[in-house]
């Protein structure tokens, strides 16, 4: 066959063994298995050796094997000479170190499968003839020969060859370069040779864009046969960039790597220069060496905070897949902290705010049942028997819904009214007229239509059950009804009727639609979605604006944005049109006047964001059709809608609604915000804890005291004690003022907030007590006081230092809150408290772990004072919250 351009339509369906009709199910389904996916082959996925080998490549990690290997030397290579014994340091660092890859290879793995399943649930379908039925197929399954059906917003799933098309223009970037949408058609070109493909315009192709009008095309080629799949070769999926958080703990990484080097050569250094002065027979250059090595490695795994790195992509990752569970799809991570930080969120009105559903909710006359049956008849939306909801104009089926719901369905009422002719609604004269059949015979027509136009047709009225004339004072009174309405930002159509012995020979509208009788009216709106309203008070109080966007009338979105709360005293409506009249600059200095924008166009959302974001402002953007995706790009971020939304603006999202709720964007700042602040929680209770082990070990070592925790204690601490709880901190649940505090700033650092100074005092704290569990050891061991190693002082320092880390992260439920007054617990942190508690007293007591970690059984009196210290850790944290609420008042 010639090439698809070249030939008609019907010679390539005929090419495809397709016709028009599409393809039936079974035919697609063979297809799919002898041609493939209609996607791009991915690049090769990383081995999970590879994955393996990633972890290990880390600078601290690498320090940490570093420590392995002087651990084992130190142990080998002693004053006396060479001898080889287990090194069991050494063989729990190694151990440590290969759980850690491993939990860090299968977290990403997990993280992967996370991000794979949000993908499906926001993957691209394509409306598709199959059995000669429309129906929504996932577009990686389509095959050539399935016909497509494309329009305005539509992503091209694949190569097509367009069988019909009206006023279809395609955006060809990605293939062309052509940034100027092409006017395509259906007929076969003419041409010697090839054609380029810029001017096939019979062809739409994968990764263009429908950006006007609608088609219908026939799949020629997919996946890697498509012209994209020759340009991609072996495209790689896009990998998701650290987010803004994660790039600070990276660099925090190698701080700390250069931060504990500096500090071991300090440390080589003092004693050095120790032992010099002494002299003598005690000076020995090896023991020095030996001992500062061993220090270092103390050093190396007390600084290091091992868990981190995977604590923080956990948190992320489980709280993203929440958020999806609440209709919040994150398309992209740093998402998930932009959200915490948004000032303006600019939303669409229609089916966002509201319903996207017109609903008659008032009406006026003599007769409800007359006026619902008149309004029903004279529409052309159907309901089908025993349906709830109708189908057709969003005007009409409001008016059917209406009658169903009084009783009145609309099946029912043609059965009894059989239609015999009809005026169609023609927006010159702004009415309807449709004549019916009566079951006791004759003839009743309906008209119905702006009340105004209704009013002026009409010369009698039905009041109070009888038909009398239709006279100003009774005329002043419907438009008082209808001013009425129309003050509460209804939509006001009116209804009326006359009876008829034939059906017209010749239907004139003039000659129709006259001395008619008047019915009443009826007041419809697109009402506000009922959990909105609660969503607009958060936004207040959490310092958020909320801000209407829409393309009605001025009047009407400015009535529902009062009624939203949206649109308060002092603040401004404003047009499309009056937009235009202003200056950029203008713009700019005025926009936090303006609530409200109604009549507008969406490249009018585009400049509205530019303008709070010139302001300083973090601004969220709603959209969904395919002229939104520039605002919703220049977005801090941009919101795509599930539902009534373009693949184009899904795909240029940074979160898709998957309810097109506004509650549910709110719901996603609330998550957002949670989720920052357990991560920065988990942070801060990590790092205290490593700067607690690093001054412990510094100031032991600088008053003599060579091993009062040995780097597997510090691994257990880090590893065992702290991870759990710190996961915990993950899972806790919003604080009860995270949705009335003000937005966090977006160029805040990690240690912002006073977070700095609480790791350094919290820190200092744990320190003191944990030196001081050190000394009483050592005194209830020996009797005295002393600046010498012991192993009861060991075990006890290790003992407080495990549950200090373990009641510290009760404290750190809230960063500033009494962990007292909190009416939630968190289970989870329960759990890791009962787990680490477990290990931590088997591996003290357990004669064969003891061994290992060189623990003494110490006795009850020197465990209860153990513990007796580690709580002193809640009221002191307590009594500095206290005092740091009472100063930020």
């Amino acid at each position: 066959m010639a090439k698809e351009y070249l030939s008609t339509q019907q010679d390539v369906l005929a090419g495809l063994n397709s016709s028009e009709k599409g393809l039936s199910s079974a035919e697609a389904a063979e297809r799919l298995e002898k041609h493939g996916a209609n996607k791009l082959a991915e690049g090769k996925k990383q081995s999970l050796i590879s994955k393996f080998l990633a972890e290990l490549a880390d600078p601290m990690i690498i320090i940490l094997l570093v420590a392995a290997v002087i651990s084992t030397l130190t142990e080998w290579f002693t004053t006396t000479g060479f001898e080889i014994s287990v090194p069991w340091d050494a063989i729990i660092i190694l151990f440590v170190v290969i759980v850690n890859a491993v939990l860090g290879v299968l977290q990403e793995s997990k993280a992967e499968a996370a991000i794979e399943a949000l993908q499906k649930m926001s993957a691209a379908t394509s409306k598709t003839l199959r059995d000669g039925e429309i129906a929504n197929v996932k577009s990686e399954d389509l095959v050539p020969g399935d016909v497509v059906m494309l329009e305005a917003g539509d992503s091209v799933p694949a190569d097509c060859r367009i069988l019909e098309c009206f006023s279809l223009k395609a955006e060809e970037a990605a293939l062309t370069g052509e940034s100027v949408p092409v006017l395509k058609k259906s007929d076969a070109l003419s041409a010697a040779g090839d054609v380029p493909l810029g001017d096939r315009k019979n062809m739409v192709y994968m990764g263009s864009n429908i950006v006007y009008g609608r088609c219908s095309a026939v799949v020629v080629a997919t996946g890697m046969n498509t012209e994209m799949g020759k340009i991609a070769g072996a495209l790689a999926a896009a990998k998701e960039e650290d987010t803004p958080l994660q790039k600070k703990l990276n660099q925090l990484s190698k701080v700390l790597t250069w931060m504990v080097l500096a500090i071991c050569v300090v440390i080589f250094g003092v004693q050095l220069v120790e032992g010099i002065i002494k002299g003598g027979e005690e000076f020995s250059l090896l023991s020095v060496s030996l001992n500062s090595l061993m220090i270092a490695v103390s050093l190396a795994v007390a600084a290091i905070p091992e868990g981190l790195a995977a604590v923080v992509t956990i948190v992320l990752s489980i709280g993203v897949t929440k958020m999806s569970k609440r209709n919040a799809v994150i398309r992209k991570l740093t998402a998930v902290e932009t959200l915490g930080c948004t000032q303006i969120i600019c939303s669409d009105k229609t089916g966002t705010l509201t319903q996207n559903k017109m609903t008659v909710v008032d009406h006026y006359g003599d007769d409800e049942n007359l006026l619902a049956s008149s309004f029903s008849l004279c529409t052309d939306a159907k309901l089908a028997v025993g349906a709830q909801i109708s189908v057709g104009d969003p005007t009409q089926t409001a008016v059917v819904d209406y009658a169903a719901k009084i009783g009145l369905p609309k099946y029912e009422l043609e059965e009894k009214y059989p239609r015999v002719a009809e005026i169609p609604f023609d927006s010159n004269r702004k009415l309807m007229t449709t004549v019916h059949k009566k079951p006791e015979g004759g003839l009743i027509q309906h008209t119905t239509g702006a009340p105004d136009v209704v009013v002026g047709r009409c010369t009698h009225i039905l009041k109070d059950g009888a038909v009398v004339e239709f006279t100003d004072y009774l005329k002043a009174e419907v438009a008082a009804a209808n001013a009425a309405m129309a003050d509460k930002a209804l939509r006001v159509l009116a209804a009326s009727y006359t009876e008829l012995s034939d059906v017209p020979a010749v239907l004139v509208p003039d000659e129709v639609e006259n001395k008619l009788i008047f019915l009443g009216l009826v007041g419809m709106i697109d009402p506000v979605r009922p959990e909105v309203c609660d969503a607009i008070v958060k936004c207040r109080e959490a310092g958020i604006r909320p801000i209407m966007i829409t393309g009605d009338h001025k009047a009407t979105a400015s009535a529902i944005a009062r009624q939203l709360g949206i649109l308060s005293e002092g603040q401004l409506a404003l047009t499309g049109a009056q937009l235009d009249e202003i200056s950029e600059e203008d713009f700019e200095r005025d926009v936090e006047k303006y609530s409200v924008y109604a009549r507008v166009q969406p490249e009018h959302k585009t400049r509205i964001v530019t303008a709070w974001k010139k302001r300083g402002y973090i601004t969220a953007m709603t959209g969904d059709g395919v002229n939104d995706a520039p605002s919703i790009k220049t977005a801090d971020i941009g919101v795509g809608m599930g539902i009534t939304g373009t693949d184009v603006t899904k795909n240029v999202a940074d979160m898709v609604l998957a309810d097109d709720n506004f509650a549910t964007i709110v719901s996603a700042v609330e998550e957002g915000r949670r989720i920052y602040d357990n991560i920065r929680k988990a942070i801060q209770f990590l790092l205290s804890s490593n700067l607690a082990e690093v001054l412990t070990i510094f100031i032991s070592t600088l008053l003599g005291i060579t091993e009062i925790l040995k780097p597997t204690h510090l691994l257990w601490i880090n590893l065992i004690t702290d991870c759990f709880p710190a996961l915990s901190l993950g899972m806790e649940k919003s604080e009860s003022d995270v949705m009335k505090r003000p937005p966090r700033k977006s160029d805040d650092g990690i240690f912002s907030n006073g977070m700095g100074f609480d790791i350094a005092f919290q820190g200092i704290i744990v320190t003191l007590i944990t030196l001081a569990s050190f000394f009483i050891g050592d005194y209830l061991e020996t009797g005295s006081f002393r600046l010498a190693d012991s192993a009861d002082g060991t075990t006890m320092a290790f003992l407080t230092l495990s549950l200090i880390e373990m009641f510290h992260s009760f404290n750190m439920r809230s960063r500033r809150g009494s962990v007292f007054t909190m009416k939630t617990q968190n289970i989870w942190l329960w759990g890791s408290l009962a787990l680490s508690l477990i290990l931590t007293i088997t591996v003290i007591y357990v004669p064969f772990l003891a061994g290992i970690f060189e623990f003494t059984a110490i006795s009850f009196k020197e465990f209860a004072i153990a513990v007796g210290l580690a709580l002193s850790i809640i009221p002191i944290i307590e009594i500095t919250k206290f005092i740091q609420r009472r100063l930020n008042k």
